[in-house]
């Protein structure tokens, strides 16, 4: 197996500007505790092909809410590969909770934006049959799996990317 990626924790300040931009009545002090046990996500077995990302706190969802989830957690890969984020296979099949923008792409490149490559997760619980989603602190609710990808032989790209969503749109 080829080993192409590191996860790390963003910087403190990084993660306290993410949390706080989505959950502004959080004091500092909480803000500290959750990302002093944030966890790096991990595969659950040697034959998994997703590395697990766990919720930063709890999460609880009514059907139709939406909450944004700002992991604490950057991606360092090769060129030429991507990291693919899709919701834990359970949580959707028993909740039907996606991810707003159905699969999350993360560029290798992304590592060195200015917010670091932190790694947000816009997640919704579509049930259509009442339930409540409760994910708590420390368990697996996305899943994100590294694959290796092409690019077209008269590809001329050489933009350099700062930022997250939407921040290559437009460019040539």
């Amino acid at each position: 197996m080829r080993r192409i990626a590191k996860f790390h924790k963003v910087s403190w300040e990084q993660f306290l500007e993410g949390w706080q931009d989505t959950f502004s009545e959080v004091s500092q002090e909480e803000i500290r505790r959750i990302y002093e046990s944030l966890k790096l996500p991990r595969r659950a077995t040697a034959g998994s092909a997703g590395y697990d990302f766990f919720a930063p706190a709890d999460i609880m969802l009514e059907p139709g809410q939406t909450a944004k989830i700002p992991t604490g957690i950057r991606a360092e890969m090769e060129a030429d590969w991507v990291l693919k984020l899709y919701p834990r296979s359970g949580l959707g099949f028993k909740y039907r909770l996606q991810l707003n923008n159905t699969v999350g792409i993360i560029d290798s490149d992304y590592f060195y934006s200015d917010n670091e490559g932190h790694i947000f997760a816009k997640i919704t619980n579509d049930s259509r049959e009442g339930k409540t989603v409760e994910i708590p602190a420390g368990t697996g609710f996305m899943q994100g799996i590294f694959l290796e990808y092409g690019i077209t032989l008269d590809d001329e790209a050489t933009e350099v990317r700062n930022g997250g969503f939407g921040s290559t749109t437009g460019k040539n």
